[in-house]
């Protein structure tokens, strides 16, 4: 066997979960925008961008030069396959951490989905869960309707 396959077949083996990620378009804007409503690191007119963004009003003012970051350590969202009432997420930011539930949390967990994070399970629950999230939203890009202007990178959880 060439000594390439012994580094190939361990990555193909590998489990999804241990692969980093990214997202661009309207999952990563919408990442982007939720993450955001919780973060204490990015400012009130920057959610309120990001929002306006998300509600598909792409006029919102914003500096042509300036970029919107969004960065969270870890984002972990919990729904119920028993109980089906059941939505949580639990985001952390430095050494806050923000918890949410209901349908705030559905639409954070589903849009993790849509970004590609990987789902794990559990008894009675499926995860939705990455780490290391770092969202880069460039208004100027967004306006132009273009498909563009939207990228996030995460991390397995860890």
């Amino acid at each position: 066997m060439k000594p390439i396959a012994f580094l190939a077949i361990p990555l193909l083996l590998a489990p999804h979960a241990a692969i980093a990620g990214s997202a661009s378009g309207s999952g990563a804007l919408a990442l982007a925008a939720l993450v955001a409503e919780y973060s204490p690191d990015v400012k009130a007119s920057d959610k309120i961008v990001l929002g306006k963004f998300l509600n598909g009003k792409s006029d919102a003012p914003y500096p042509s030069d300036k970029k919107i970051t969004v960065a969270s350590a870890a984002v972990s969202c919990r729904a119920s396959n028993v109980d089906i009432t059941q939505h949580s997420c639990d985001l952390t930011f430095g050494a806050k951490k923000v918890t949410t539930n209901g349908r705030k949390a559905h639409e954070l967990y589903a849009t993790l989905a849509e970004a590609g994070a990987p789902p794990d399970g559990a008894a009675g629950s499926i995860f939705e869960a990455v780490s290391d999230l770092d969202c880069t939203i460039d208004p100027a890009e967004v306006k132009q309707k273009a498909g563009g202007g939207a990228n996030c990178t995460f991390d397995p959880p860890k």
